[in-house]
């Protein structure tokens, strides 16, 4: 029932910037905390950047500064603005949903229910 969509992924130099976006239905997207994750090849997933229904928001040490994300509830959308890229930002960028726990948790990917498919990110040097 639930659907995440993410679009906005591509080849980009280093020092360049692109817009992710995700697409969300089948949920209340005003009442759900959201997050975006990365997986690069041979690598774990890892937290990137997460905005609560408050939109408060919480990121990562490695883009802090570089990346910010929003949400448009109207829409049903949240994005990840990717500035300043880097090599080792490539990865395949997953947008996730129905988040449950505390914000303490919020980086933890086994709290969100519901998972995108992913789009690609590849900076080059």
């Amino acid at each position: 029932q639930v659907q995440l969509v993410e679009s906005g992924g591509g080849l980009v130099q280093a020092g360049g910037s692109l817009r992710l976006s995700c697409a969300a239905s089948g949920l209340t997207f005003s009442v759900n905390n959201m997050g975006w994750f990365r997986q690069a090849p041979g690598k774990k997933r890892e937290f990137v950047a997460a905005m609560t229904w408050s939109e408060s928001t919480y990121y990562a040490d490695s883009v802090k500064g570089r990346f910010t994300i929003s949400r448009d509830n109207a829409k049903n959308t949240v994005s990840l603005q990717m500035n300043s890229l880097k090599p080792e930002d490539t990865a395949v960028y997953y947008c996730a949903a129905g988040f449950r726990g505390t914000i303490a948790t919020m980086s933890t990917g086994d709290r969100y229910r519901n998972w995108g498919q992913g789009t690609q990110v590849t900076v080059s040097s």
